[in-house]
């Protein structure tokens, strides 16, 4: 592996460069000082709120930045933002998971438009085939959301906005060539017309030369990737302030994928393939009933259908010899020469339906109450049985909350939350917040404690192998308890913002299976081999983050979290959890039409696996991204990116591959 700490030196001298070696702007060059946009955000109180008022920790990505670094999926974006963790066992189109705050990849709620887009089967959600377009912002809410959203929030919740159209109608088209024989093209529209305003958006994205498997270990079969992907975003302006909006977004992709021998040592695999189709569906109708009460009902359904197949044969690249299927691999044949050959087809179809009502009471105190009912169904004969269109999971929940707003000064949050599911039966979470201005000084307190759960998946409950169980219909929820406290402090005016706070979370009850087995604990039908509600794990650290204008035309973000993530059963730290993250981005404008971008990413040492062996360490990196545009006409704009800047050799997963220095160049056209 190559040295990390190159990466900061360089970071600093491009910024030296471009700071001092780039000619001073014109006047005709420079443009009129921008208006601070101000982020409103939804996810934290299920209401509209500036940003700066929220009592929790909380952060936002905006759609505008996304387009400017270029940035092609929501993964690379993510993997920028505070206090989450972003792996892909691969290159492009491979499976991509998030974590935040030490918590596991299934405790964070992925919301799109409305939609709750984590799957009924494992409970996570896989950014690998979600692109960053038609975006309007992504809202990243840190801490146990449960009181608010339910299961599936317990570590946080992720929630991803679709534009909206506004102004006259435009319309652009791009098309971008790279590394790894990549090829980009997407044309896109939005605009407003009387009442009823649009966006739309339809990309390709295809790669076909990149190994799945660190082709550094010796892999050199590399594996496609196709995807499309779709939005869209309806809405009309009804009479006496109602609102209508109707959203859809789709991806249909496949991607060659590689895998492990019988004795888990990486492996090439020839043939194998996975495809995933999702569709995500909405519509949101808000409609004000008094000048004091107002009214919304969100309608969401997700399908997905996920197919996935072994290929023929395969070679172990750690010994450089064929390797065959064999459903009785290491039984009694060498487990390094065989792999276990698989075949999945899953269909699973997300319901939601929740409506929520606001009552303002004076001008301090705004009433929040709704009723949820959400259900999953999981369809696959083979490894569900032969009753598998019956696997369900329902709840109906009910939910309260006070927000009070004591002049601008102190804000208080309190709310209560019960569900009731078909499955395991009732969960009652609770939530608390409170912050405090000081105006004077541009200070923000700010402080929060929840309760949260997470319900067990379908796989954890119906899942078979080779016809037998290795499920558990008795399982309880897994459940937590979070609280963080920070400080936000603005100075010059908000050209510096400062953030900076701990966070501390306990969680039970985790569903794992037992390394040893717990006959005592499981069906007889599964011999004692089945998911157990038997661990405890405690994370807890701190976050700091800045943004800083250095002068017009330059910005400097920076963010660092510190997480020790446990297990309280075994003591070894949880897996895939560095103790020690940052991230820092430059974004330059010397000139109008010119936008130069410079992202470093560091992650620290951490381990593969939840026994914290030897074999499974992980060592730090760190990435330098580079990105730049210039507009040549109001019409036309060619843009580049470098990923991987310095050629850094690393794993985010072990044995899987990342980028080495991969270079994009495109060209976009405005109508």
């Amino acid at each position: 592996m190559q040295d990390h700490r190159w990466g900061p030196m360089a970071l600093m001298i491009g910024m030296c460069v471009m700071g001092w070696g780039a000619p001073e702007a014109s006047a005709a060059d420079t443009e009129e000082e921008p208006v601070p946009v101000r982020d409103v955000i939804i996810s934290a109180t299920k209401t509209e709120i500036d940003a700066s008022k929220a009592t929790s920790a909380v952060e936002v990505i905006r759609g505008e930045e996304m387009e400017r670094k270029k940035f092609r999926s929501v993964l690379d974006a993510l993997r920028l933002a505070q206090g989450i963790t972003a792996f892909q066992s691969g290159g492009p189109g491979n499976i991509a998971t998030v974590q935040m705050r030490g918590t596991k990849s299934a405790h964070t709620m992925v919301v799109i438009d409305g939609v709750i887009a984590n799957s009924p089967n494992s409970g996570l959600f896989n950014f690998g085939n979600l692109s960053a377009d038609n975006i309007e912002r992504i809202e990243i809410l840190r801490g146990a959301q449960s009181m608010l959203w339910g299961s599936d929030a317990m570590g946080g919740v992720i929630h991803i906005i679709t534009k909206k159209g506004s102004g006259a109608p435009t319309a652009n088209a791009f098309l971008e060539y790279g590394s790894f024989a990549t090829l980009r093209e997407g044309l896109s529209a939005s605009g407003a017309r009387g009442p009823f305003d649009f966006s739309f958006t339809l990309t390709r994205w295809d790669t076909s030369s990149f190994s799945s498997t660190n082709y550094q270990r010796g892999a050199y079969e590399r594996d496609g990737f196709h995807n499309w992907n779709t939005s869209a975003r309806i809405g009309a302006a009804l009479p006496h302030h109602g609102r209508l909006d109707l959203t859809v977004r789709w991806w249909n992709a496949d991607v060659d994928f590689d895998g492990q021998t019988g004795n888990s040592e990486p492996a090439d695999m020839f043939g194998s393939r996975q495809t995933t189709r999702n569709l995500l569906l909405s519509g949101v109708y808000e409609q004000p009933i008094t000048d004091w009460w107002s009214q919304k009902l969100t309608l969401a359904q997700g399908t997905e259908r996920f197919m996935s197949q072994s290929g023929p044969a395969g070679f172990n690249v750690t010994t450089g010899q064929p390797i065959v299927p064999d459903p009785f691999c290491g039984f009694p044949a060498p487990a390094g020469s065989c792999f276990f050959p698989f075949a999945a087809d899953f269909k699973t179809i997300n319901r939601r339906l929740e409506w929520q009502h606001n009552v303002q009471i004076g001008k301090p105190l705004l009433l929040t109450a709704g009723y949820q009912f959400r259900e999953e169904f999981g369809d696959n004969a083979q490894d569900f049985g032969a009753d598998s269109a019956k696997r369900r999971i329902a709840s109906n929940a009910g939910f309260a909350q006070a927000q009070v707003n004591l002049q601008d000064r102190l804000l208080l949050t309190a709310g209560i939350r019960y569900d009731s599911y078909n499955t395991f039966g009732d969960a009652t979470t609770y939530r608390v917040t409170a912050g405090y201005h000081i105006h004077e000084t541009g200070t923000k307190l700010r402080g929060s404690y929840a309760t949260g759960f997470k319900a067990p998946t379908l796989n954890d409950l119906f899942f078979q192998s080779g016809g037998f169980p290795v499920s558990n219909p008795n399982l309880k929820p897994e459940r937590s308890q979070s609280l963080d406290a920070g400080l936000d402090q603005s100075l010059w005016k908000g050209r510096v913002l400062l953030s900076g706070g701990y966070f501390w979370n306990h969680f039970r009850d985790l569903i794992q299976f037992p390394l040893l087995g717990a006959p005592s604990l499981c069906p007889p039908e599964t011999f004692g081999f089945c998911p157990v509600n038997i661990a405890a794990a405690r994370t807890q650290g701190w976050e700091f983050s800045g943004k800083i204008s250095l002068m017009d035309g330059l910005e400097l973000k920076a963010q660092y979290t510190n997480t020790h993530a446990r297990d309280l059963t075994t003591g070894k730290r949880l897996a895939r959890w560095p103790v020690d993250q940052a991230s820092v981005g430059l974004a330059y404008q010397p000139i109008a039409p010119l936008h130069v971008f410079i992202d470093y990413r560091f992650v620290g040492a951490r381990n593969n696996d939840i026994a914290n062996s030897p074999g499974q360490r992980l060592g730090s990196f760190g990435v330098v991204n580079v990105a730049a545009s210039y507009d040549l006409t109001k019409r036309w704009q060619i843009y580049g990116r470098i990923d991987n800047l310095l050629g850094q050799d690393y794993e985010e997963i072990l044995t899987f591959g990342t980028p080495i220095r991969s270079v994009f160049g495109g060209i976009k056209f405005t109508y």
